[in-house]
């Protein structure tokens, strides 16, 4: 990841998923364009995760389409839709618990040849976003703090150096003041150029940061617009600001 990172379109097209026989996505259209910072929002079970499990890979999707800079991706597999350059910053962080803070970030260097042979600037860069994990570079990954350990979980999707970065649920279990440590990081990736898709609970944050946003209930898209528009509008106030 370096300054003024050339952002790629992110464009979910109808997309249909499900586990097993469960069908919990129908026909979701969302878009990210190139170095734009755009919300999901919507109440837990709504769908959040899936969609972006099933942009990363990890949820096959079984309709619709997915395309990331004019390339379809709806079949591809995770290694390769981060060799794309797309990163996921999946909900509960999955580190490796037994590994240091270094090793978990150099781990996301590993699917991309461009992230492997810029390791150390990267790294440097996260050390920078995150002055924290410097000092905690030996220390089991484990054993660190939620805050810390949401940290580590999005320096680890930039090693990767993506153009379009997807991250779930951020502020889950941290203090208002980690929060504002990993949002502001999330803000200056997105201002060196890197598109954002975030799902996020704090819904009154989340708008402030993301130009766009969508919201999702029952697996469906049933609202979007400016952030302006939605902070606005007197349904999503009363169902997610309690305003």
């Amino acid at each position: 990841m370096t300054p003024h990172t050339q952002g790629q379109e992110l464009v979910i097209e109808n997309l249909a998923a499900g586990y097993g026989k469960v069908q919990v996505l129908w026909d979701v259209s969302v878009r990210v364009g190139p170095g734009e910072f755009v919300a999901m929002i919507g109440a837990n079970g709504a769908g959040k995760t899936s969609t972006l499990r099933a942009v990363s890979g990890v949820l096959r999707p079984s309709g619709g389409r997915i395309g990331l800079g004019g390339q379809d991706i709806t079949r591809a597999t995770p290694s390769q839709i981060v060799g794309m350059g797309l990163a996921h910053v999946p909900e509960g962080r999955e580190l490796f618990a037994l590994m240091t803070v270094r090793e978990n970030l150099e781990l996301g260097a590993a699917m991309r040849p461009e992230a492997r042979t810029a390791q150390a600037e990267t790294l440097e860069r996260v050390y920078t976003l995150f002055p924290r994990l410097r000092e905690r570079a030996g220390q089991l990954a484990g054993t660190l703090s939620g805050g810390e350990q949401q940290m580590v979980a999005v320096g680890r999707a930039l090693m990767a150096k993506p153009s379009v970065l997807v991250v779930d649920e951020p502020s889950l279990g941290l203090s208002p003041l980690m929060t504002q440590t990993v949002f502001g990081a999330l803000k200056a990736v997105n201002a060196e150029g890197v598109s954002v898709l975030l799902v996020e609970q704090n819904v009154g944050l989340s708008l402030k940061l993301a130009s766009r946003a969508y919201v999702l209930e029952n697996g469906q898209v049933v609202n979007q617009g400016t952030s302006a528009a939605l902070l606005a509008d007197p349904s999503v106030r009363e169902a997610y600001l309690a305003l």
